[in-house]
């Protein structure tokens, strides 16, 4: 499994493919705390239209000061099934899901 460079969420019209995938969020900057620890990631994200979900999270949360990528390679394994194990193993390390942050999240290393 691999995923393309980061990019402005605000960008993600133009840059996230139209298709199934597996997208991931994170802050630009700064860090969430989280039950084991701490990490930039906010959300991830399996969709039948990766562009759509995208920008369905951004009207949402907002784009500001957040980053995302898609997937560009899945090794053959259901985008499904990557978007699962990504989650699992994000909840092993940290101790939960990803999340959404709050109003001035992750402004301070």
């Amino acid at each position: 499994m691999r995923f393309g460079p980061w990019y402005p969420l605000a960008d993600a019209g133009d840059l996230t493919p139209a298709a199934e995938g597996v997208l991931q969020l994170r802050l630009a900057s700064g860090l969430l705390a989280y039950p084991r620890g701490k990490s930039a990631m906010v959300h991830y994200e399996h969709a039948g239209d990766v562009r759509g979900a995208a920008l369905r999270w951004a009207l949402a949360h907002g784009a500001a000061g957040i980053v995302c990528r898609h997937l560009i390679e899945r090794d053959g394994a259901a985008p499904a099934a990557l978007y699962a194990r990504l989650v699992d193993e994000f909840v092993r390390r940290f101790g939960a899901a990803p999340r959404c942050p709050g109003p001035g999240a992750g402004q301070h290393p």
